[in-house]
């Protein structure tokens, strides 16, 4: 008997609507997966309101796919409620070791709000992850964003994320891909890595991602 397929469940980033998973979910399901979002006011909702809601979501899942910040709202939310019957997260540019970019933009008056009640887990990240659930990251290192005017990055970067901020002790794999930090929502390259490791547990190739020649949009 064939295995059912995988729920997987989606979240978006902090500025970002449900909708900008739309691309990522389609590319899934077109790879056999079940996918559904999980849509939540990034800014305005800091974990304390978000977790709860999520942890509904994730009770009818088996895996997640997140980006930027959904990925650390995903990692709170196991971590504090089990969810054993979450496998595997694949985390898409997530600053899980803490954002340099958030804690830049506390020093600036006039941008400071822009991270609502999500900037102390931002700026923070997450402890290392010592979870049953196996998690991967894809990081870009295409450095176009708006992170580069508030953060001073040490090596390379998807343009608001750097990819040491991604690479968290604990993480069962992890990837680059020639994107920014907005376009691995649309990367061929970070797609199939996501696929990959939904069934493998591991990246393609050892970790090392195909870069993508492609434009980015």
């Amino acid at each position: 008997m064939a295995e059912a397929p995988l729920r997987v469940l989606l979240l978006h980033g902090l500025w970002m609507p449900g909708l900008s998973m739309g691309w990522m979910a389609r590319r899934l399901r077109s790879e056999g997966f079940i996918t559904s979002v999980f849509a939540y006011p990034g800014a305005m909702a800091g974990p304390g309101v978000v977790v709860p809601a999520l942890s509904a979501r994730l009770r009818a899942a088996d895996a997640v796919v997140a980006h930027s910040l959904g990925g650390l709202m995903t990692l709170e939310a196991l971590r504090h409620g089990g969810f054993p019957g979450i496998g595997r997260v694949v985390c898409l540019g997530s600053p899980l070791c803490g954002s340099g970019a958030a804690r830049g933009l506390r020093t600036h008056a006039a941008t400071a709000w822009m991270l609502g009640r999500a900037a102390p887990l931002l700026r923070r990240g997450c402890g290392p992850w010592e979870g049953s659930a196996r998690v991967g990251m894809v990081a870009g290192t295409r450095a176009l964003g708006f992170g580069r005017w508030f953060a001073r990055f040490e090596g390379p970067s998807d343009g608001t994320v750097s990819v040491a901020e991604t690479r968290l002790p604990g993480l069962a794999d992890h990837c680059l891909v020639d994107a920014s930090h907005s376009g691995l929502l649309f990367s061929a390259a970070a797609a199939g890595q996501a696929a990959h490791f939904l069934r493998h547990g591991c990246f393609e190739a050892g970790g090392q991602a195909r870069m993508e020649t492609r434009r980015e949009v």
